[in-house]
């Protein structure tokens, strides 16, 4: 039993790891990303983020962008 929440939480914790890689590629850390998407009023998902950032660097730039901006980073 508990097998279903187990997979969640792999689950998540790949998409994590996943944006985490691709966000330090562009040099901000994952948590201040998370954190300048909030400030930015952009909601998107772990797993949403991790398709994007698989299967459109470009957009995952833009986003990324969107993040430094509501952060003041550059």
């Amino acid at each position: 039993m508990g097998d279903r929440r187990l997979k969640k939480r792999e689950y998540r914790a790949l998409w994590i790891t996943r944006v985490s890689a691709a966000a330090e590629a562009r040099g901000i850390r994952y948590s201040q990303l998370i954190n300048g998407l909030l400030k930015a009023k952009i909601e998107l998902n772990r797993k949403s983020l991790s398709e994007i950032a698989i299967a459109d660097p470009a957009a995952f730039d833009q986003i990324v962008a969107k993040a430094k901006g509501a952060l003041g980073l550059k």
